[in-house]
């Protein structure tokens, strides 16, 4: 009877992982909490500039968007939010990139069923559903980097944690003159 070596069980990874400070993650989980926090800052600003009724559905825009009071100031608040995600980095930064962008996906969602409804107080048209797709979509890509994918770098800490103790033989293998399959490595 044969016998089947069990591959070694999988650890489940955390996305709150410790991730180091000085790591170059970090750098682009910061850049992409400031750019998209800048973003909705200014569409923020402009839209309580434009003095639009608090819950007022008509026709206000800013930059191409539809916008209200309400809108407006949600947006500073988030833009806020994602500033102090830049501040703080590391993996709070990724895990609040990843976080408001599914909330953006699934506001688009929604904002889109509520488009011709009386309950649509943020006032969203069609280009604000699409905004709030990309604009979720990009800080997802912006939290995710380097956290998930196939072909992680086998220094990346998030690789390091899902194959604990496989870098560790692989070197030990390569320093004894072998293949880390278990073939020799020949002459």
């Amino acid at each position: 009877m044969a016998t089947h070596a069990h591959p070694e069980p999988r650890q489940r990874i955390r996305l709150d992982e410790h991730l180091p400070v000085d790591h170059r993650l970090s750098t682009v989980y910061r850049i992409g909490a400031g750019l998209m926090g800048l973003v909705l800052l200014a569409f923020g600003i402009l839209g309580l500039i434009n003095k639009v009724g608090f819950f007022s559905t008509g026709g206000a825009t800013v930059v191409g968007l539809n916008t209200n009071g309400t809108l407006s100031v949600l947006s500073i608040c988030i833009g806020v939010l994602l500033f102090v995600g830049m501040v703080i980095g590391g993996n709070f930064a990724s895990t609040l990139n990843m976080v408001i962008g599914v909330a953006f996906i699934l506001s688009g969602f929604v904002n889109l069923g509520l488009l011709d409804s009386n309950y649509n107080f943020l006032a969203f048209h069609i280009q604000n559903v699409i905004f709030s797709f990309v604009y979720g979509l990009l800080l997802m890509t912006f939290g995710m980097y380097g956290r998930v994918g196939t072909a992680l770098p086998h220094d990346n800490p998030y690789w390091k944690a899902r194959h604990p103790g496989r870098e560790e033989r692989a070197e030990a293998a390569a320093n004894a003159g072998a293949l880390p399959g278990g073939e020799d490595a020949g002459p």
